[in-house]
């Protein structure tokens, strides 16, 4: 491996466990602690970790990076497969018109989706970011999104109230839900 190469898997390292790290104090707050231990394990195969170095940018996704050479990109593929907190993993077909449709994501899985949206928004915005960040981003994809109705919905109360609020109160609220 080659120094720019070896300094990338470095960088990359450090984001990913930055991430976790950030993550994982989310969960715990959210009263889903085991979740946060074991948040995004997946990132550090080798059929992801060695797309994240290759595409590795430091302000964005490498995902991003291997999409405009792709078109598509192998590790998200990967990791979306394995993570039940991304809703693009709830997808199946319809027992009734056989078409591949979004099916609500059960609610330890949103509670740890928004934990990582907002993780995620942190690590990327860096100074940048602020209680609105992960809504806006949420918000841009919003039209375009194929995910469950109730799921987004109830993501999508979660971020304004993080807006709106700040993370003690949605905190505490994430910790007392039981269902939507």
């Amino acid at each position: 491996m080659d120094r720019a190469t070896s300094e990338k898997a470095l960088k990359h390292f450090r984001t990913v466990a930055r991430h976790r790290h950030e993550v994982m104090k989310n969960c715990f707050r959210a009263g889903i602690p085991l979740q946060g231990l074991t948040h995004d394990l997946s990132k550090f195969s080798i059929e992801e970790f060695s797309y994240g170095v290759k595409y590795f940018q430091g302000n964005r996704s490498p995902h991003e990076g291997e999409r405009d050479e792709y078109g598509f990109s192998y590790a998200w593929m990967h990791h979306k497969g394995r993570n039940k907190h991304h809703f693009e993993y709830w997808t199946d077909y319809d027992p009734v018109t056989r078409v591949m449709s979004p099916v609500k994501v059960p609610l330890k899985y949103v509670k740890e989706m928004f934990c990582d949206r907002v993780a995620a928004s942190k690590i990327y915005m860096k100074d940048k970011y602020d209680d609105g960040s992960a809504l806006a981003y949420f918000m841009k994809g919003k039209n375009t999104r194929m995910i469950h109705p109730e799921t987004s919905a109830l993501l999508e109360k979660l971020l304004v109230m993080l807006k709106n609020k700040g993370e003690r109160r949605t905190f505490a609220y994430i910790r007392k839900l039981k269902d939507y």
